[in-house]
């Protein structure tokens, strides 16, 4: 059977995080991290089912790519100075990082700005390791592009709640 471009977008971003240490079940943690208080019974399974519906989105799996090669990049030094300095050490005014990262938290509209930015500042978590420069792991785009995804299906699940709606019916 013949795969679609969009299939294989799709399975290679899911392969790519893992291969980074990153797996849907860390990101459902960060999604009833910043979800608990508003839906005490919410559950990691309510999560990972809004995480998949993330992860389907095509903007989502570009961003993924984009991030992770940035960063093997990186690591190999294979980006030009001052960039590569400026990649390893994640400086703060850099700031393309969270731009990508704001093209995910966008699909489900501006309720996931403030979803993004809290749990940017906490980095619970999964992001508190993909923050740790100590590793000699790269990972400028990965962690603010993990942050995203879980404010995105945070996003999407406020969404569902507030319309009353199982977030499973909902159409993407």
């Amino acid at each position: 059977m013949c795969r679609s471009v969009s299939d294989i977008v799709g399975q290679t971003a899911k392969k790519w995080l893992e291969e980074r240490g990153v797996t849907c079940e860390d990101i459902a943690e960060l999604v009833l991290f910043l979800q608990k208080d508003y839906h005490p019974n919410l559950t990691i399974e309510q999560c990972l089912d809004n995480i998949h519906h993330v992860l389907a989105k095509r903007e989502v799996q570009n961003a993924i790519l984009t991030g992770i090669a940035l960063d093997r990049l990186t690591e190999k030094g294979a980006i030009d100075e001052p960039l590569l300095d400026m990649l390893k050490r994640d400086e703060s005014l850099y700031g393309v990082d969270e731009v990508i990262a704001l093209s995910i938290v966008n699909v489900y509209g501006s309720i996931g700005f403030t979803n993004y930015g809290y749990i940017d500042k906490q980095k619970p978590g999964i992001l508190n390791r993909l923050n740790d420069k100590s590793t000699g792991e790269c990972h400028t785009f990965l962690d603010d592009i993990v942050g995203a995804i879980a404010a995105a299906a945070s996003s999407r699940l406020a969404h569902s709640a507030s319309s009353n709606q199982p977030s499973q019916n909902l159409d993407d």
